[in-house]
């Protein structure tokens, strides 16, 4: 998917953290990421339970004072 940088499984697959570029993605654009991807998950694989995907967009800034 465009934007995203790096993708984590994590607690035996239970759980995805999708990281993207927060310049290249809205919020309204992150929330329509992780109902993608979940309906996707949901569509092509066979799991037991339930999966939670996590999309995670945050601004960092960072300035030295010397």
């Amino acid at each position: 998917y465009p934007g995203v940088t790096k993708t984590y499984a994590i607690q035996a697959g239970r759980e995805l953290r999708v990281i993207v570029e927060s310049e290249k993605v809205t919020d309204a654009q992150s929330d329509q990421l992780a109902l993608e991807i979940s309906q996707k998950i949901k569509d092509e694989m066979t799991y037991p339970g339930q999966v939670r995907v996590t999309v995670i967009r945050e601004k960092r800034a960072v300035a030295y004072a010397k």
